[in-house]
Parts: C-alpha cells; sequence; structure tokens
C-alpha cells in the first residue's frame, strides 16, 4: 500500500507532496518552511529517504536542501540543473527505491525549464501518479518564458512534447499532480478543477489536444506578467538557500517607525482593507495578511528593501513572516502589533474612503480619474470607458503618470485596489478605494467597454 499526502501553499498557488509506503517516504518540491511536510510525515510514521525536485523553481525559495540535510534524505535534482551544492543528479529513467514495491522513476520533461524532469510514483511497477511539477497540470502547462525570452519558444514546443510523452507512457487512470497551476504565476492558466489523471486530460488539455503550431500560438499570446520577484529566486535556489529563521523580529515602537518612513523604507500594515482605509500611520502601505501578500509585496517593493510589518497581532505577524521567507524576504528589518493609535507618536491617523462600482456611477466619471490596476490580460475582456490603466505592480514605479484629481481606484475584486490605494494616500493623492467586484460596473451602468 502507498499513500500521497497534497501539501497545500494556498499564498503562492503551488501544491507539494509526501508519498511514500508504511515505512519511508519520498518529499517532492517542499516549500522553504517545510514542517508541514516533517508535520505529515511523523502522522504517518515515516521516515523521509528521499527529497526530490522537478525543477528549479522561479516563483519561491524551496526547503529541499534543508529539509535533506535534517531528515539525511537524498537529495534528487534534475542532472542539466546548475546548482553550486552537492546533490544526486538525476537523468531520465533514474529510479529510486521509495518503499518495499514502490519505486520513483525520473521522465524528462523539458519546456517549463530546459532541464525540468518529472516523477513517476510505480506500485510493484504499475504507475499510480505522476508528480508534473510545472510540465503538464490540470487543463493547462506549465508557462516557457521564465528562464530566457530566447528560449521562450523553443521550451513552448518542448513543453507540447513533454505533456505528449507523459500521455503516451502512463496509463489513462495515473493521477497526475502537478506543483503549479492553483494560483501560482508559473501556471500558463488557472487549474481547471482541484484533481486529474492521464486519461482526462487526454481528453481537456489543449497541449494534448492540439497540434504544436496552433499550441505554441495560443500559449505565447496567452503569457501574462511575471512578477519581479521571480528573477531572484532561481538564483537563490541554485545556489543553495540559507536555513530560515521564523525567530519574531525586533519590536518597533512609533518613533522608529516614524524615522523608517522618514527614510523611505517600507513599512507594511498587514490589516485588511477595511481596518486600514478607516485609519493607518500616514506614508503606510497595506497588504493584507490575508490577500496574496507574499506574491505581491515581493512583486512591489524594490528588492532588498529594509521593510516592517505593522500586525493586528503577534499571529498575524507570524503568518505574513512564514509567507514572505517562502518568497526570500527573510528577516523584516522590524514589526509591531495592537492598533495603528499604538504605531504613531502623537496618535494621529490618515485615512481614506471606500466605495463601489455604484457609488462611482452615482458620482460620475466626469472630473475624476478612473485607475485601473489589473493585469493587462483581464482589461482585455473589458475596462470602464476613460479609465487610467496601471497595473499594480507598475504603480510604485508610477505615480507620476497618473492625471490630478481624485482618484477612483479598481481591480476585479478589490484586494489589490487596496494596496493601489494605500500606495497613492501615501504619496498624498486624493483617493476612493473601489471595493467591489468588476462585474458590478456594468450592472451599475457605467460604460464597459472591450479593450
Amino acid at each position: 500500500m502507498f499513500f500521497i499526502d497534497t501539501i497545500e501553499l494556498e499564498g503562492l498557488g503551488n501544491r507539494h507532496y509526501l508519498a511514500g509506503g508504511t515505512r519511508t517516504a519520498v518529499a517532492v518540491d517542499p516549500p522553504r518552511d517545510f514542517d508541514q511536510v516533517l508535520a505529515a510525515a511523523a502522522r504517518r510514521g515515516v521516515r523521509i529517504t528521499h527529497v526530490v525536485e522537478t525543477h528549479i523553481h522561479n516563483d519561491y525559495v524551496t526547503g529541499g536542501l534543508e529539509l535533506a540535510r535534517v531528515t539525511g534524505a537524498a537529495y534528487l535534482v534534475p542532472a542539466g540543473a546548475h546548482v553550486s551544492f552537492a546533490r544526486v543528479p538525476v537523468a531520465d529513467g533514474d529510479t529510486v527505491t521509495v518503499d518495499a514495491g514502490l519505486t520513483l522513476r525520473a521522465v524528462a520533461t523539458p519546456g517549463h525549464t530546459p532541464h525540468h524532469t518529472a516523477y513517476v510514483l510505480q506500485e510493484q511497477g504499475t504507475p499510480v501518479a505522476a508528480f508534473t511539477g510545472g510540465s503538464l497540470l490540470i487543463g493547462t502547462v506549465g508557462r516557457p518564458d521564465l528562464v530566457e525570452p530566447r528560449l521562450t519558444e523553443e521550451l513552448a514546443r518542448a513543453q507540447h512534447a513533454s505533456a505528449h510523452r507523459l500521455a503516451t507512457e502512463l496509463p489513462d487512470e495515473t493521477a497526475v499532480l502537478p506543483t503549479h497551476g492553483f494560483g501560482s504565476f508559473c501556471s500558463s492558466a488557472q487549474a481547471e478543477g482541484e484533481a486529474t489523471t492521464i486519461g482526462h486530460e487526454k481528453a481537456a488539455n489543449a497541449a494534448l489536444t492540439t497540434d504544436v503550431d496552433t499550441f505554441v500560438a495560443a500559449l505565447l499570446d496567452g503569457l501574462d506578467d511575471i512578477p519581479a520577484y521571480y528573477a531572484h529566486m532561481g538564483p537563490a535556489n541554485a545556489s543553495g538557500p540559507a536555513p530560515l529563521d521564523l525567530t519574531p523580529p525586533a519590536v518597533a515602537d512609533a518613533r522608529e517607525i516614524a524615522a523608517r518612513l522618514a527614510a523611505g523604507e517600507w513599512v507594511v500594515d498587514l490589516r485588511n482593507r477595511v481596518a486600514f482605509a478607516e485609519g493607518h500611520v500616514a506614508g503606510t502601505f497595506n497588504f493584507e495578511a490575508d490577500g496574496k501578500i507574499a506574491t505581491y509585496l515581493a512583486w512591489m517593493i524594490p528588492w532588498g528593501k529594509p521593510v516592517t510589518l505593522l500586525a493586528d497581532s503577534p499571529g498575524q505577524l507570524a503568518d505574513a513572516q512564514r509567507e514572505l521567507v517562502r518568497v526570500g524576504i527573510d528577516r523584516p528589518a522590524a514589526a509591531a502589533t495592537g492598533a495603528p493609535e499604538d504605531w504613531t507618536v502623537d496618535g494621529a491617523l490618515a485615512s481614506f474612503p471606500r466605495s463601489t462600482f455604484a457609488g462611482l456611477a452615482e458620482r460620475g466619471t466626469d472630473g475624476v480619474v478612473v485607475l485601473d490596476v489589473r493585469r493587462a490580460s483581464e482589461r482585455a475582456g473589458g475596462h470602464i470607458a476613460g479609465s487610467v490603466h496601471i497595473p499594480v505592480h507598475e504603480l510604485h514605479g508610477r505615480l507620476g503618470d497618473i492625471p490630478a484629481g481624485t482618484v477612483w481606484v479598481h481591480c476585479a475584486g478589490g484586494m489589490r485596489a487596496g494596496m493601489a490605494a494605500s500606495l497613492l494616500d501615501a504619496a498624498g493623492r486624493d483617493v476612493v478605494a473601489v471595493d467591489d467586484g468588476f462585474d458590478a460596473a456594468a450592472e451599475a451602468g457605467l460604460a464597459v467597454v472591450a479593450a
């Protein structure tokens, strides 16, 4: 008998796996904070003997090297990946024994990266699951443009070939267990469902239902923006990430917070966007702890700039710190918990109004700036006539591109509009955060036009 446990990290949109038998197990693409992997092994009563990477990851810092060190496991990394640490290089066709009657076979699946490798779990020689990393995903594939622009089309064609290889070599009932596709920008689209098999993908995945030229053209046409911090993830993983440190940051009082703001550092308020709009320390930015904080803060902050975190509670602070180490923001410069009044020297707070698309329609768009901070791919599906478009991840560097006047800022649902509103407020602009779903814009009578 075998088991497969899924460890899901919703913030980054990835899944990681622990698979094994009665005594031993393998960890697949483990996150930087691998305590959940160890906990899963403890619940199963198994020892982790192997840690495997499907590729050098572009969207998060791996915990594989440190997990292997802690457990004494063999660390398997594709042979073609250039790394600066000792590991077991894996080539196409290599097999390892996971437990009695349970083996793992490496299958070269280039496309997401040149060295990408999937691993097929076999019970008594019969494939039961394929850990496909960033190759064959649920209804889609991993994007091929994260390594080198000149390789993008070549890797897209390789993705098509790799998907067909898996579909040809594996039985239809084989479970497909990808790392990406659940919100990660490493995926070329989002997962269509929660589970899948080779047979289902043969019928539903464009990589397996269209010819290579059609597939490649559509894939390249649909590629979205790449988070800026991705440029730092591959090098960090190739050099060997340092062990993480989740001890609480130094506590900052109101005077230190003011001094850090005056020095141009980022002070980030983790509270929800409603509370932030009602009252916050002037000059702070709002990245909700319950949102995709790791993705958007790492995307937007100048890399390496000190960041101070302000939180409702120690628990909220600890959760955010854990999210951030996954993308290489290792140690906040300082932190504070409590209420915003505690974070200011004089207790004075800044605020800005929130509204809806109905509120904007009632006010009218004449005389105000409607700012759309969605990505270009989202705006292509329709936008408010006359609106200014600056994706939220570009906003900090393009504040000067926003016309004069009160800014009504919106996104698709409200979270990114809250981030953007905080940046605008910190820059001294009059801003209204539209906290509403974009479908409500047309329903409210606003003119929504196609791109």
